[in-house]
């Protein structure tokens, strides 16, 4: 009985596994990127990596600062532009979400104060 539900489970395994695979094979979506342009961004590519690995500790340490500051000049343009919340926006967003909430209704401690709420709320006149 037991190597019954273990091949059973093989079985399932290796369908879902040729499934995907057959999936993925069949994928024709056309490349936008002609061969030309291919082989000149992995040459680029190529050329950028040896030029890291002849650069010195001191170089690498200056390019990945100019990366950071390259990278924190992107978010404050963001912030100023307003795609990203600053703090006070993101402080009245806050206070906003919180006072809407406020009036949410208080969730009961257990299944006996839960029913007992729902038995008031049913019992309850319509007000017609």
């Amino acid at each position: 009985m037991m190597k019954t539900h273990k091949s059973f489970v093989a079985v399932i395994g290796v369908a879902f596994v040729l499934g995907s695979a057959v999936a993925f094979a069949d994928d024709k979506t056309p490349s936008t990127y002609t061969p030309d342009e291919q082989a000149k961004a992995k040459a680029e590519r190529d050329a950028a990596r040896a030029a890291r690995a002849k650069m010195t500790p001191e170089e690498k340490k200056a390019a990945k600062e100019a990366r950071k500051r390259q990278k924190q000049k992107e978010v404050s343009q963001d912030i100023s532009v307003g795609n990203i919340p600053s703090g006070p926006q993101k402080a009245d967003a806050i206070t906003k979400n919180a006072q809407a909430t406020k009036s949410d209704p208080k969730p009961l401690p257990d299944a006996k104060s839960k029913q007992e709420a729902l038995k008031q709320q049913t019992n309850k006149p319509t007000g017609q």
